[in-house]
């Protein structure tokens, strides 16, 4: 994401606010919180598929709190985070916030508040609290469980006389298949977007754990990660010589991944693509174009074998409180609200979402699902979600430079350790 001077952040929020947001608040406006309102911003409410989650949310608050009206302001993603900093560095704005978790909360969390004691009675219930979690403290409650399975079309590789339901092991057979469905079909290997920079957080994730030992990869969420290690510089490597030998779709580096990268596999011009569990570019999607029963979902091919291939995942999306809302319990309950049973089912049943309530029932959802939720219990957290959101940043432009030949791995790993010592 492009960054903006303040004075541009600025500007821009008061336009979105004053021209499409109606009386939401902004950063000149006190929290409505006391006035009997509460302003949600987010990036999803605006979404059809969202509309019967919002309403399920908002209708469990209503009884809780028939007095209070609460505001959607749904935000523009590309611009979300830079309106939300100009929010933050006034000190006001809307009362409950969306976030991705892992880097993008974490580095603001000194602007939200606490909802450890307000979300006791939920822990058990959710999934994925982790990734909105800072020095021991909850900072959002999860909606959904994001992750980065490994899908492939099986109707491709029925075509190129391989077994659909045999996909291959390890990364030596995988690209030989991939070469297989290339003479035979004309598909490429992969479908990638990376003109944001997004690619890369995928492709590190999915084939982290093929790569790095258990204890690496363990010591990486931890903290205790060595650029340098000849594991560590393989996943860079990998990024780059799938590209050298032409087994992406071609023009990687201008091919948006919402949603161009998603539709080049929809339409059977790939075989297989790194996508998400939930929301978007998922089992849901890939289904409504290839047939729930075409869309597969394997573990990710062992590079390392001294790996362990898992499924990556955390908390995906969750709301959190800002600190400076004038009553932080009705925001709260706002968000426990917005994680109840029932308005997460809805967000599964339409928009696919893999909800965070681990008592919602998923057994239709087909086969693809059924795999991506039976690896939850022995996936581990993802590898990107450890990094700090300026690391993430230069890591999207450094894998834009991989791809175009303009640096090398040693140059961009050192790169990153420098940036990740000092976030």
């Amino acid at each position: 994401m492009k960054q903006r001077t303040l004075w541009s952040a600025v500007l821009a929020l008061g336009l979105a606010l004053t021209a499409g947001c109606g009386s939401a608040a902004g950063p000149d406006s006190p929290s409505t919180a006391d006035a009997g309102k509460l302003v949600v911003w987010d990036w999803k409410s605006g979404d059809a598929k969202a509309a019967g989650y919002v309403a399920k949310a908002k209708a469990d608050f209503a009884k809780k709190h028939p007095g209070v009206t609460v505001e959607f302001v749904a935000q523009p993603y590309d611009q979300y985070y830079t309106l939300l900093g100009a929010a933050i560095q006034a000190g006001k704005g809307p009362d409950v916030i969306l976030f991705n978790g892992g880097g993008q909360i974490r580095d603001r969390a000194d602007a939200l508040t606490p909802l450890d004691d307000y979300v006791a009675e939920d822990k058990e219930r959710l999934a994925g609290w982790g990734a909105f979690t800072k020095s021991d403290k909850i900072y959002a409650a999860p909606v959904t469980l994001q992750g980065h399975p490994f899908y492939y079309n099986k109707s491709l590789y029925e075509k190129a006389g391989l077994n659909p339901d045999a996909p291959a092991r390890t990364w030596a057979e995988f690209t030989a298949n991939c070469g297989v469905i290339k003479a035979k079909t004309g598909a490429n290997c992969f479908a990638l977007g990376n003109k944001e920079g997004f690619g890369i957080q995928f492709f590190l994730s999915a084939m982290g754990s093929a790569t790095l030992t258990p204890q690496e990869y363990d010591d990486w969420i931890a903290g205790k990660r060595n650029w340098s290690a000849p594991d560590v510089k393989r996943i860079f490597e990998l990024w780059k010589q799938t590209n050298d030998a032409g087994l992406n779709n071609p023009g990687a580096n201008s091919t948006a991944m919402f949603n161009d990268a998603f539709a080049v596999f929809q339409s059977g011009k790939a075989a297989n693509v790194i996508g998400l569990m939930s929301d978007i570019g998922h089992w849901k999607d890939f289904g409504e174009f290839l047939g729930a029963d075409k869309v597969g979902v394997m573990q990710a091919p062992l590079v390392n074998p001294a790996a362990k291939p898992s499924l990556p995942y955390d908390g995906g999306i969750g709301y959190a409180v800002a600190k400076w809302t004038k009553d932080p319990k009705v925001a709260a309950d706002l968000v426990r609200s917005l994680t109840s049973t029932d308005a997460l089912k809805a967000f599964y049943d339409d928009g696919g979402a893999i909800a965070s309530d681990t008592t919602l029932d998923v057994s239709t959802g087909g086969p693809a699902v059924a795999t991506i939720v039976s690896e939850v219990k022995t996936g581990k957290p993802a590898l990107h979600v450890a990094l700090s959101s300026k690391t993430l940043e230069l890591m999207g432009r450094l894998s834009q430079q991989l791809l175009s030949g303009s640096i090398t791995v040693d140059k961009a790993v050192q790169q990153l350790a420098a940036s990740d010592k000092t976030s």
